[in-house]
């Protein structure tokens, strides 16, 4: 395990003593573990959301139709819609 040493502004340092007080931490270390982890845990299904679109979107095929024509379509479709 290593061992780090942050230096805070007192706001911040006011925010972990009070989460502390709260009894939502044992202390600092616990604190800053746990936003390490979280951190962890949204990075992780941020990477699994961003490889299922780019799974998404390789599964999907290739269009023969030019980008510029395909927005039409769908420029014309949300016309349609509102119209």
């Amino acid at each position: 395990m290593i061992h780090v040493s942050i230096t805070l502004p007192p706001e911040l340092q006011q925010w972990i003593e009070s989460r502390i007080s709260d009894g939502a931490y044992v202390d600092a270390e616990d604190y800053v573990r746990d936003l390490l982890r979280r951190d962890q845990d949204a990075h992780a299904t941020e990477v699994g959301r961003v490889k299922a679109l780019i799974e998404e979107g390789l599964s999907s095929g290739v269009l023969d139709a030019e980008p510029e024509d395909i927005l039409r379509e769908v420029v014309a479709g949300i016309d349609r819609k509102h119209g």
